[in-house]
């Protein structure tokens, strides 16, 4: 109770207050006006996660048909590349040489088929003149049909020499990205050895390893989540996840894969990712969750505004877990490790609570 010294005092000092907010442009709020969720940890687990990885759905690895050195290389790790584009070029000397000898073998086998049908010709005149007999004429008729089959062999001979010769520069087989060389210039290579390693950025996929359990409940219907780092998560219908047909016998794991959409940037094969799936997790069922929104970050300090018995706002530390995917129009939601309880309520406006006093 203020006697009539002490009221005046008083109620200066609530005007300079008052004065002192309005000038610094703040608003003071009450702790009955705080919006508030009730901390609870759910039934089930809306929704499940599996580790998985980003796949080239077309990822090759181009090889040498034919032994020769590396005398030039094309290419670089990164570089894009089209379809045709030469990659390496090998040593094609003794190749090339080899097909000019069966191009002058071809030359040879025609003009020894001319000269057999010459011969063939006067040996049936003679024939018909009856000067030579039936035998003879069979003969000449022999020595003409296997110049021909010496012809027909030599130009096969020439074709697939040059044909090889070919194989001495590696080309792309698609428009894709170098993703390896494993060759260095000089490297002597061989048939079955690698050059060099691509794949196509326009088709790209994940593989997720999860649950037999979880793999062989998952329904056709319903929505799912392709989580990627910087990118965010992209939703997908559950019916787009393929279930590979085979069990891990060691560890009782499933392969499950997704087709990520064209376009994305940053996207590599290699990078981590997550496939959120709908279904109950046992891991995630105990821990309580909390909106996106009521978690204040401050510095190296991550807390919630937790509301006591006199319904005033109490900064709190928390470590959090998981966030969430949220269902269509509903706000994402985040795991708390530690630091909260069942039944506490958490501000869900953190600026409107820091703001009483």
């Amino acid at each position: 109770m203020h006697n009539a010294h002490t009221l005046p005092r008083f109620l200066s000092r609530t005007g300079l207050a008052l004065a002192t907010a309005l000038l610094a442009g703040t608003s003071l709020a009450f702790a009955a006006d705080i919006a508030a969720v009730r901390v609870q940890a759910p039934a089930h687990a809306a929704w499940a996660s599996a580790d998985a990885v980003v796949e080239a759905v077309r990822d090759t690895t181009v090889a040498s048909q034919v032994p020769g050195a590396v005398v030039q290389l094309l290419v670089r790790v990164g570089d894009r590349v089209q379809a045709g584009q030469a990659l390496v070029h090998l040593d094609a000397q003794a190749a090339q040489q080899n097909t000019a000898a069966s191009v002058a073998q071809a030359e040879a086998a025609r003009t020894n088929a001319q000269i057999a049908e010459k011969e063939l010709a006067r040996q049936r005149q003679l024939f018909a003149k009856q000067y030579i007999s039936q035998a003879g004429l069979e003969r000449a008729q022999a020595q003409y049909d296997a110049a021909q089959a010496q012809v027909r062999a030599a130009q096969a001979q020439a074709q697939a020499a040059s044909a090889q010769s070919g194989f001495y520069v590696v080309r792309a087989p698609y428009a894709g990205v170098v993703s390896e060389v494993p060759v260095a210039l000089g490297d002597m290579a061989a048939p079955g050895r690698p050059l060099v390693r691509m794949y196509d950025p326009r088709a790209l996929r994940i593989t997720a390893t999860t649950s037999q359990t979880l793999a062989q409940n998952l329904g056709s219907t319903g929505q799912a989540a392709i989580e990627l780092p910087g990118t965010g998560r992209i939703a997908i219908e559950a019916r787009q996840i393929q279930r590979l047909p085979t069990v891990d016998s060691a560890t009782h794991t499933m392969q499950l894969r997704a087709d990520l959409p064209a376009g994305l940037e940053g996207v590599a094969p290699g990078m981590f990712a997550r496939l959120w799936l709908p279904g109950a997790s046992t891991a995630a069922a105990a821990l309580p969750v909390v909106p996106a929104s009521a978690v204040v970050r401050r510095a190296e300090v991550t807390g919630v505004y937790v509301l006591d018995a006199q319904n005033r706002p109490r900064l709190r530390q928390v470590r959090l877990g998981r966030t969430l995917p949220a269902a269509e129009g509903a706000a994402p939601q985040v795991e708390v490790l530690s630091g909260l309880r069942d039944g506490e309520r958490v501000a869900i406006d953190p600026q409107a609570a820091a703001q009483v006093r």
